[in-house]
């Protein structure tokens, strides 16, 4: 998909737009006192989990079909621009230390680069090329899985994205703040959160961009869930990567064992540091080697490496 090359067809697409409306009732926010300009901020973010409620089914959707993918080896790749683009590459970001995903495993694109993170690159957004390119950079399979994400639901870039990814047979989700988008339409699974017009006119960073880290945090999250990163509630695949980390990890350990200090210790040694072996040799009463070959054999879920460990 291409921009309209006509300013005013580009003006009259944007209008039509439910992110882009113009509210009359807030023309005169800049002559309000900050407190008050605050609640009307914070009145206008307590609508969006409703939004992002309505279409909890075809994100659920989304996610089960993402995780059967990913327990294949499958890559999840977020692609946007700007707002859109920074929180796809947030969330790819905070996966490894959160859940300790390999290398590549989880990615964000944004249209620019990494650039593109602190400054505006122009005409990025605009171009499906360059998503493409990005793509086939990273050797799209069939288990690959594509989330374009845009708050119009019109950016070439995401829309070039989601349709590159369809076309080499990878699973492809379009996340946009409008109805009826080009972008959920060119996905095989659509996910539209309408949060209305925003506080400032087209300012998508405020509503649509709380609405897509929301639905962003759902899919990396319970994906994480379903392919056994944690346990009950516990980030077990932690990567302890800093001193409050690794205070955190022990945490973890008793939480899930009930063990003292000196039994986790001895089990994080043994282990080396990985928390989900460390709480498996504890409750399994096994070597840290042993609790290793569990995990593997049971796919990294730790439910069932325990119940193989009973048997």
């Amino acid at each position: 998909m291409t921009s309209p090359s006509n300013p005013r067809e580009l003006r009259a697409e944007l209008e039509s737009l439910t992110t882009e409306a113009f509210r009359p009732d807030l023309a005169d926010i800049d002559r309000l006192p900050t407190l008050d300009i605050a609640r009307l901020m914070n009145g206008e973010d307590a609508s969006v989990p409703a939004a992002v409620a309505a279409r909890l089914p075809e994100i659920a959707a989304a996610v089960d079909a993402v995780a059967e993918r990913m327990a294949r080896g499958g890559r999840l790749v977020y692609a946007g621009a700007g707002t859109a683009g920074r929180l796809g590459v947030l969330d790819a970001s905070e996966c490894p230390p959160t859940f300790n995903t390999g290398p590549g495993q989880v990615v964000g694109l944004i249209a620019g680069g990494p650039e593109a993170m602190v400054s505006s690159v122009e005409g990025a957004e605009d171009s499906g090329e360059l998503a493409r390119a990005d793509l086939d950079a990273l050797t799209l399979t069939p288990l690959d899985t594509v989330v374009g994400v845009s708050a119009s639901g019109r950016t070439p870039y995401a829309i070039g994205a989601v349709e590159h990814a369809r076309a080499l047979g990878a699973l492809t989700i379009g996340l946009a703040c409008n109805a009826h988008s080009a972008l959920a339409a060119a996905a095989e699974h659509g996910i539209e959160i309408v949060v209305g017009p925003e506080l400032l006119t087209g300012s998508t960073r405020l509503k649509s961009g709380t609405a897509q880290k929301l639905v962003l945090n759902m899919i990396s999250t319970i994906t994480m869930i379903r392919l056994g990163k944690t346990y009950g509630n516990l980030m077990v695949d932690v990567r302890a990567s800093n001193d409050k980390l690794r205070a955190r990890s022990r945490r973890i350990v008793a939480l899930a064992t009930g063990a003292g200090d000196e039994e986790i210790e001895r089990a994080l040694a043994a282990t080396d540091g990985e928390v989900k072996n460390a709480v498996l040799a504890i409750l399994a009463g096994v070597d840290g080697p042993t609790a290793a070959r569990l995990l593997e054999e049971s796919g990294g879920h730790l439910r069932a490496a325990l119940a193989a460990a009973v048997r």
